[in-house]
């Protein structure tokens, strides 16, 4: 089985080396995880789900880089699973930018080490693949990640900026009134008040100080509850067929979490009527279900022209389209795909995008089993 970005339902036609690393995926993050709680400090206490991240999947795009004639030259080529790492480690860790080299590097080690082990040996070639698939997650992810810290902090600001407004009016005007009084216990009762807003503030400030990673206003309130996700996505499924007619693939899988099931529900029923109108009219829909380390992975593939690699951030961004979508009369990708990712979020994880001409288009929702430790955490802010 493959958990790549791609929705990759054929992992049998990859090369004997592919298929091996997917056979050893279990054990390579095994030694990773290992060797990262050892070597970096802020993964110390993180929970496995939020550690192993976007990674598994980013595993499994490399293992399908290295087979010469699959249609993937990297791991992060026309997709979105690198940059997706780096905004769940600014959002969800107190990692920097250091930490996230490591860990990539880490990854590589314990790819070539396990491998090794197991007396796999990679062609020239095929080291060359992952080595670049390596780097060039470095560069995204990073970049993500400095973007993403910079909203939230900006965001932060803001919220503090706005609350702190309230305890320093209060305690102002009670110094005003102090001045226009000559009663003594009025003057007592508004000297307590300065002293209690004063401390307000204060506690803000101190706040500001200690925490790194910032709680953000624009999370969604969630609902959460435990359900099968299997039901959700069959009552979906049905719901389709009766819309558009039976076009849909589904692979199932039972997996029991706690999420939201409203906002679950509406960002499958966003990602399937992208795929009915921007795929292709004579091929199937399909949806698929994954489940690993502690990660629940919805995914919904479809052919057709893919969405140029300039474009894949843009439409996740409120009131932005692909061009392509804003050259058709169908109206879509201006409310839906930012939804979807802030869905995603809230519920601890990402949404990526993985799309080229040769593999279809793929939109994955990666989130933990349970939410519910996740549900305060920050999410990235939308645009004005």
């Amino acid at each position: 089985m493959t958990f790549a970005s791609d929705q990759n339902s054929t992992p049998e036609k990859l090369s004997a080396t592919s298929r091996k690393m997917l056979e050893l995926r279990n054990e390579v993050f095994s030694e990773w995880e290992k060797r990262i709680r050892a070597s970096i400090k802020q993964a110390g206490t993180l929970m496995h789900p939020i550690l192993v991240n976007t990674l598994p999947t980013f595993y499994d795009n490399i293992a399908e880089a290295i087979t010469p004639e699959y249609p993937r030259t990297s791991a992060v080529d026309t997709t979105t699973i690198a940059t997706e790492h780096g905004g769940e480690r600014a959002r969800l860790t107190d990692y920097d930018p250091q930490a996230i080299i490591h860990e990539y590097q880490t990854l590589r080690w314990s790819i070539l080490d396990v491998l090794a082990r197991h007396g796999v040996r990679l062609q020239e070639d095929e080291l060359l693949t992952i080595n670049v698939s390596i780097e060039k997650a470095i560069r995204e992810a990073v970049t993500a990640f400095s973007v993403a810290f910079l909203a939230l902090r900006e965001q932060f600001m803001a919220t503090l900026t706005h609350d702190l407004r309230n305890p320093l009016a209060t305690a102002t005007m009670s110094a005003e009134l102090i001045a226009r009084t000559t009663d003594s216990s009025e003057i007592k009762n508004w000297a307590e008040r300065i002293i209690e807003n004063n401390d307000r503030m204060d506690r803000m400030i101190r706040d500001l100080l200690d925490t790194v990673v910032f709680q953000g206003s624009g999370r969604l309130q969630l609902d959460l509850s435990s359900f099968d996700i299997l039901d959700l996505v069959t009552e979906v499924e049905k719901h389709s067929v009766t819309a558009y007619g039976p076009r849909f693939h589904v692979t199932r899988a039972s997996v029991l979490g706690w999420w939201s099931r409203e906002a679950m529900k509406r960002a499958l029923e966003n990602l399937i009527g992208n795929a009915i109108k921007y795929g292709s009219a004579d091929r199937p829909v399909s949806i698929k279900i994954d489940r690993i380390d502690g990660r629940l992975l919805v995914s919904v593939h479809n052919e057709g022209n893919p969405i140029p690699p300039e474009e894949l951030e843009d439409i996740f961004q409120i009131f932005q389209r692909a061009k392509a979508a804003k050259e058709s009369r169908n109206l879509g990708w201006g409310i839906g795909l930012p939804y979807v990712r802030r869905v995603a979020e809230s519920h601890g994880g990402s949404v990526t995008v993985d799309s080229s001409a040769e593999r279809g288009t793929t939109f994955l929702i990666d989130v933990p089993i349970d939410a519910r430790p996740f549900q305060n955490m920050p999410t990235l802010p939308g645009p004005n």
